[in-house]
Parts: structure tokens; sequence; C-alpha cells
């Protein structure tokens, strides 16, 4: 999945639940810079700011890690 795709989800997801930005910044625990800049695309959360804003919202993160092959 592209960051692009987590934006829309995230979005969708606090819209559909009639969250403002500022509560679901209070509920995650997230700062609302950091939030506004996620939406935005413009900011980059790390995994914990991820997981709090989906906790938050009722959305599993998950992570899959996949081998691109042998290094040489």
């Amino acid at each position: 999945m592209h960051y692009k795709e987590i934006i829309n989800i995230v979005k969708a997801r606090r819209e559909s639940l009639h969250v403002s930005q500022e509560t679901l910044a209070t509920l995650s625990g997230v700062g609302l810079r950091t939030l506004k800049q996620f939406e935005s695309g413009k900011g980059n959360p790390t995994l914990l700011t991820l997981q709090k804003i989906g906790d938050a919202l009722g959305l599993e993160v998950t992570i899959t890690v996949k081998s691109m092959g042998t290094a040489s």
C-alpha cells in the first residue's frame, strides 16, 4: 500500500466518524500539527504515530516485510 492510500483511508475514516482533526489529535495523543501535515501529505509520521491514529479511529495497522531476494 502506498503512502497516499494510507492518508486517504485515515482521512475517510475520520470524516465518516464525523471526527474533527482537533478531536482526533486529542484522542490519539498526536499533535494537531503532525496530524494536519500527515493528512496533507507533507508529514512523515513514525509507525508509532500511525498506530496511535489507527487505534483512535478503530483501524488496524499492520506491516508486511517481504524479501526482495538475496543480497550479493
